[in-house]
């Protein structure tokens, strides 16, 4: 693996992998992408890009419902900051919590028929977003090669 200076360690004599001079771009790139789709579901729906998430993980799940823990994961939001989400959809009618039948302990987060709606509507308005993002991206030369290593259009 090459090195490359970073511009902030280059006078302390620290060098960075390709890897790790790559990385913070990369992190750069998703940050500006998730804030353009954030602010296009806000914008249209009053949904936060996180709830959008779990409403495809719900939706793609063959039963429509993940327990809590499950939903985290999908959504890489730690436990509590999922049920607050969960607690945010729910108070809007997107979601519905039942306990677990055979452990009473366990709790299902399940989409419901206005939560499906809601996810209709929502897809188109993220894919645009997403699109729109990475060309506005694609057009910043410090993220041109990073777009074309990821954009399949």
């Amino acid at each position: 693996m090459t090195t490359t200076p970073s511009p902030g360690r280059k006078q302390a004599g620290a060098r960075l992998t390709a890897l790790g001079a790559m990385w913070p771009r990369m992190m750069a790139l998703r940050s500006r992408i998730d804030h353009e789709v954030e602010q296009a579901l806000q914008r249209q729906l009053h949904l936060g890009f996180s709830e959008f998430v779990a409403l495809m993980s719900l939706a793609d799940h063959p039963d429509g419902e993940l327990r809590m823990q499950e939903l985290a994961d999908a959504t890489s939001l730690n436990q509590s900051s999922a049920t607050r989400l969960v607690g945010r959809l729910e108070r809007t009618g997107l979601t519905e919590r039942r306990l677990c039948e055979y452990d009473r302990r366990g709790v299902y987060t399940g989409i419901t028929d206005a939560g499906r709606v809601m996810l209709r509507n929502a897809v188109p308005v993220y894919e645009a977003a997403l699109a729109s993002a990475f060309d506005r991206v694609a057009a910043d030369p410090g993220f041109r090669d990073l777009i074309a290593a990821v954009d399949p259009r």
